[in-house]
């Protein structure tokens, strides 16, 4: 592991710095983005595109309407022009006045809930020729993702379902082109992959709200406490989550649940606790023991040989990265100073966030794609050593480059002090050396106690 020296010591815990006054972006910000999207179109000569929604699936619809279809499904259809339409179902349709772009709005009570009624009585095809689909265009189709498995034929993989599918292949015609667009959100260079410092601080409320719910509920881990509890202490003031709640001690997916329930900690424990909020997620595990001697009888080396080669990958990985390397550089770092053949990870090491937890990732084996400016990762490495327990310190982070410093410092004078304050806490507390790039987003960011019943002491760098 190279000069890293890691230990166990007394430490003050980081402080709990949310503000609880969410961001809001702006109308600039929003321009900005169609304008990111339009030249994206442009780039591929698309005359039309067209972006799914449903409530897991939201981020590319979100990123320029600012809201998400909930319980239905929705479609943004955005013309070459910048003109858009909004095609809604039911309980949505109110919704197209308060969007974030200027859209006109066609009723589509297909995209409704079960039975609900129809009082259009159209089919889909018509109803996306009337919102402005032309016979004949070449249209991008946005779904969620963009696949890059070689085993798929990229020109040909859509993630929209295909009754919606088959009504944009009736309403193109069979002159019309539909081409996966996804990349022009999330692939090398997409719009969502980088952002202005009115999106960091609005991502920054999601991030550091995680962290200080995180904080909660690991003072609050004691044995005889309930997993729900502990969840209580993470999901907070009606915020929608990113991901699943987890607060587990002891066996995980007990008869496939993935919720918390009654279960009480008991010393000896693995313990994973994980909440996320659009802009962060943060994530423990460890173990529900005050020392090593708590550990099971089959854990013994567990921190040795598990935690601490962790801990000193995720130091390199924050003093490694830096804007300009690709992602392949910074895969074979994290695989240099933690094998996998020996720790046995096997998702990238470290990935972009925004609405969703995993954004995607430039950050993969061989991977030519350029880490730049503004963009926002959460720090990912999960080793899997066989017969020995999990770690994890999962927080955000984001790149930032003198300019986009610049732009924070004067636009979001507060933001900068608690950014400035979690460098000092992490370099002067924690040992740890930051690059230049790294923005912490929250106050958690390098600290983990692998002994959970121990709140006072974390991991250091000596």
């Amino acid at each position: 592991m190279g000069t890293y020296n890691v230990e166990l010591k007394k430490v003050e815990e980081p402080a709990r710095d949310c503000t609880l006054q969410p961001v809001m972006l702006t109308d600039e910000t929003m321009n900005e983005r169609v304008e990111k999207v339009l030249a994206g179109m442009r780039e591929r000569s698309l005359d039309q595109l067209v972006v799914y929604c449903d409530v897991e699936h939201s981020g590319n619809f979100a990123y320029l309407t600012g809201f998400f279809s909930r319980f239905e499904e929705s479609l943004l259809i955005i013309r070459a022009d910048g003109t858009m339409n909004l095609v809604l179902g039911n309980e949505n349709l109110n919704k197209a006045s308060k969007a974030r772009v200027s859209a006109s709005a066609t009723h589509a009570p297909m995209l409704s809930l079960p039975n609900q009624p129809d009082s259009v009585q159209r089919p889909l095809s018509d109803l996306l020729r009337e919102a402005g689909i032309a016979p004949g265009c070449r249209m991008g189709v946005v779904g969620w993702k963009h696949f890059t498995s070689p085993a798929v034929d990229t020109d040909e993989a859509f993630d929209v379902p295909e009754f919606i599918m088959r009504a944009l292949r009736d309403a193109v015609g069979p002159e019309g082109r539909l081409i996966p667009a996804s990349d022009i959100f999330i692939g090398e260079g997409g719009a969502r992959t980088t952002n202005n410092a009115n999106e960091i601080a609005h991502y920054e409320f999601g991030a550091s709200l995680a962290s200080d719910c995180m904080l909660d509920a690991l003072d609050a881990l004691e044995p005889g406490v309930t997993e729900m509890q502990l969840g209580d202490k993470l999901a907070r003031f009606g915020q929608h989550t990113s991901v699943v709640t987890i607060a587990a001690s002891g066996p995980r997916f007990v008869k496939a649940n993935m919720f918390p329930t009654q279960n009480e900690v008991k010393v000896g424990d693995p313990i994973s606790l994980t909440v996320g909020y659009a802009g962060g997620l943060s994530s423990r595990s460890g173990f529900a023991v005050a020392d090593n001697d708590q550990l099971p009888a089959d854990q013994g080396s567990w921190l040795e040989r598990v935690a601490k080669p962790y801990f000193a990958a995720y130091a390199h990985w924050l003093k490694t990265i830096c804007i300009g390397m690709t992602g392949g550089e910074l895969f074979a770092e994290v695989d240099r100073v933690l094998p996998r053949s020996e720790f046995g990870w096997t998702l990238c090491p470290g990935h972009l966030t925004a609405e969703e937890e995993w954004l995607s990732s430039p950050v993969y084996e061989g991977s030519t794609e350029t880490l730049r400016s503004g963009m926002l990762f959460q720090i990912d490495i999960i080793p899997s050593v066989p017969g020995l327990g999990g770690v994890s310190a999962e927080s955000t982070v984001a790149l930032a480059d003198a300019g986009l410093q610049d732009s924070i410092r004067e636009q979001y004078p507060a933001l900068w002090e608690r950014i400035q304050s979690r460098r000092q806490y992490l370099e002067s507390v924690l040992g740890l050396t930051l690059s230049a790039d790294v923005l912490p987003l929250c106050s958690t960011v390098g600290y983990l106690r692998p002994f959970m019943l121990d709140h006072e002491r974390a991991f250091v760098l000596s």
